[in-house]
């Protein structure tokens, strides 16, 4: 009887998806910061503008005092930063959505145990793929 100590596969615990109006409810949540999110991405294209012209359309690199296009420089790397950033967040929120629409029964399970992801920190962060438990134990892992 060497096989009677190991779980049946019927005993096995399967993950209890998430109720169908939650999964909704995040749906909606991912869609309004996607939305939100390309919104700002497209203010930072109007920093950068089709061809680096300034917003007056003045196209000539000598018009400004130095100071003034050192600022301009200054503020055109700052958009990037934001649009960069943005950008990511673009990602992570698409990722989010794929793991919905494709597995909805592993959608709010983190990555790393299995557990439930709290309703709270995913209200907060729909994109989320860890709990709280495992996130602090990474970012742990990262300071030391």
């Amino acid at each position: 009887m060497a096989g009677s100590n190991a779980a049946s596969p019927k005993d096995a615990k399967k993950p209890k998806p998430m109720p169908k109006k939650q999964l909704q409810y995040f749906e909606k949540r991912l869609l309004e910061e996607r939305k939100r999110v390309l919104k700002e991405l497209g203010h930072h294209g109007d920093t950068f503008g089709p061809n680096g012209e300034a917003a007056d359309g003045d196209t000539s690199a000598y018009s400004f005092h130095m100071a003034d296009q050192g600022t301009d420089a200054m503020e055109r790397e700052k958009a990037f930063l934001f649009a960069s950033k943005e950008g990511r967040f673009l990602w992570h929120i698409d990722q989010a959505l794929r793991r919905l629409y494709k597995a909805p029964e592993t959608f709010g399970k983190c990555h790393q145990c299995g557990e439930d992801i709290a309703f709270e920190r995913l209200d907060a962060l729909p994109n989320a793929r860890y709990c709280i438990a495992c996130k602090q134990r990474e970012e742990d892992s990262k300071k030391g």
